[in-house]
């Protein structure tokens, strides 16, 4: 097996620091590419979803849990599956404490076709607490462009998509597929995708955050058993 090659610490250093160069390049173009991402429009959502959950059925707007921001993360689990997609499974291991999320006002949810009564006992077996809906029988997932038919036959893909709520209305403000939920999982990455960002000073477009009511960014992080949700 081909491994690094070895030099002198002096060497390393000198790579190490050409290689930071263009690691904060690519820092300050990802910057610059959340700016625009939240910049995008949205679109109103005007369809009546139905979901089922632990507390029965919900509503696209019950899933914020009264928060102003929601993540929905596509879990591919089809209505004929006895269990769920191993590679759904790995990305929801990855997801932190949710009290982070949701001290920025924003909720993590998961979707998913099949039946609430075949999620509930793989959602146990997998030890997770996060919520989790399914959206059977309707189409919200075909909406959301994660269930796509091929050749006659339903086709799943995994998904994220981003919802902000204006009262008791909801928008759609971004979604992203298959590789582009490479490096998600952490707090930041999935506040990054959202119109209202990490809520930082620093952030473009100015002011959103606090005109929409909010919390603050950096100065609001606390161990995750502080936060007064």
């Amino acid at each position: 097996m081909p491994l690094p090659e070895i030099v002198s610490r002096a060497e390393w250093r000198a790579a190490r620091e050409r290689l930071l160069a263009k690691e904060k390049a690519v820092t300050r173009a990802r910057d610059a590419l959340n700016a625009e991402r939240r910049r995008l429009p949205m679109v109103e959502i005007d369809r009546e979803y139905v979901f089922e959950g632990g507390e029965g059925k919900a509503a696209l707007l019950d899933l914020f849990e009264g928060r102003q921001q929601l993540v929905v993360y596509h879990f591919m689990f089809a209505p004929e599956w006895d269990a769920g997609c191993r590679s759904c499974s790995a990305f929801l291991d990855q997801i932190g404490h949710l009290a982070h999320l949701h001290a920025r006002g924003t909720t993590f949810a998961v979707v998913s076709r099949a039946p609430f009564v075949k999620i509930l006992p793989f959602k146990a077996r997998m030890g997770w607490a996060m919520p989790w809906y399914s959206s059977y029988p309707g189409d919200f997932n075909e909406d959301f462009d994660v269930t796509r038919e091929h050749e006659g036959e339903l086709v799943e893909r995994p998904g994220l998509s981003c919802f902000l709520r204006d009262g008791s209305r909801v928008f759609h403000t971004y979604s992203t597929y298959e590789r582009g939920l490479d490096g998600l999982g952490s707090t930041t990455s999935l506040l990054d995708l959202t119109a209202l960002g990490r809520q930082e000073e620093w952030e473009e477009p100015k002011g959103r955050a606090s005109a929409l009511g909010a919390p603050a960014g950096s100065p609001r992080i606390r161990y995750h058993d502080e936060y007064d949700d």
